[in-house]
């Protein structure tokens, strides 16, 4: 009989219990032992691998990125006497006239052709977030210069000083006729010159002395009727066929926005107001009723049966 006591398992060595693990175990933990050792090799030189062609790849992503010019911080610039903002522009190298007058509105007014000395410009005020902005930017510059080109004024001999003197008709058969019941023109439509912004005159000058009646010519709606920047006190009539005129430098206005007018109906007085040298009416025929979108006034009162 067993002496009484508590049962003690005999110890083995670790020598012996790790030969016993070998024997009892010993194939199956080698394989799983060798394998899970290959496989962390393995991915130890999969990423070895990796790893050059990650950084290639990454420094020719960076090589391939476009270069991001500074922006140059924006200057000052006085107008000086026989300048114009295409003159200035492309002294400053910039990308046509346009923005150059967008970025200085509040100083230059609605008429960019009409600039004095001594008007201060800031150059570069402006700049584009992102290259997609920029680019689009870009392309409504190059389309604007481009229109701006096509409307480029022809070499012509006629004098500042040179007048015509018409009488014009009380009215026509279409309802159209001049805004001056006597017409006599100082500076024509389209004169080159570099005191205007686009390089020509965009509308025609009629001489008239201070106080002298305007008329509409023709029937139409206001669409301005107030100041005007250079163009001083300035009226805008919409017609009906979508055209519209435009009568500046007044002394004073008789109509207001919204108002329907008749032709021949008193719209104003001419005057001196705004960018001017002295008392005369400028006129212009539009697309639209902003600057920029002028046509031949005088070809279109004619066209409209006015006689000048």
């Amino acid at each position: 009989m067993p002496a009484k006591g508590k049962h003690r398992r005999p110890k083995s060595s670790p020598i012996s219990r790790g030969m016993v693990a070998a024997g009892t175990g010993g194939a199956a933990l080698a394989i799983p032992l060798l394998g899970a050792t290959g496989a962390h090799a393995a991915v130890k030189n999969a990423a070895v691998a990796v790893a050059p062609q990650q950084a290639v790849r990454a420094a020719s992503a960076f090589a391939a990125a476009p270069a991001v010019a500074p922006q140059a911080a924006p200057t000052t610039y006085q107008v000086k006497s026989g300048d114009c903002l295409s003159k200035i522009a492309e002294d400053h190298r910039l990308d046509g006239w346009h923005k150059l007058y967008q970025d200085n509105r509040s100083v230059v007014g609605d008429d960019p052709a009409l600039i004095r000395p001594g008007m201060k410009l800031t150059i570069g005020a402006k700049s584009h977030a992102t290259a997609s902005h920029t680019s689009t930017t870009a392309s409504h510059t190059s389309t604007a210069t481009s229109h701006a080109s096509d409307r480029a004024p022809a070499a012509t001999t006629a004098s500042a000083t040179t007048s015509s003197a018409a009488k014009a008709s009380q009215g026509s058969a279409s309802g159209f006729r001049a805004p001056l019941d006597s017409v006599s023109i100082g500076t024509p439509y389209r004169m080159a010159g570099s005191m205007w912004a686009s390089g020509y005159h965009t509308g025609v000058d009629f001489e008239a002395q201070t106080g002298t009646t305007v008329k509409a010519v023709g029937a139409g709606t206001v669409v301005t009727a107030g100041w005007g920047g250079a163009y001083g006190n300035q009226v805008v009539i919409r017609h009906a066929d979508g055209m519209y005129s435009q009568y500046a430098h007044l002394s004073q206005l008789s109509v207001s926005a919204g108002q329907t007018v008749t032709e021949g109906q008193q719209i104003g007085l001419s005057g001196a107001t705004g960018n001017v040298t002295g008392p005369h009416l400028h006129f212009e025929i539009r697309t639209t009723p902003d600057y920029g979108s002028d046509v031949d006034p005088l070809a279109y009162l004619r066209q409209q049966g006015a006689s000048l």
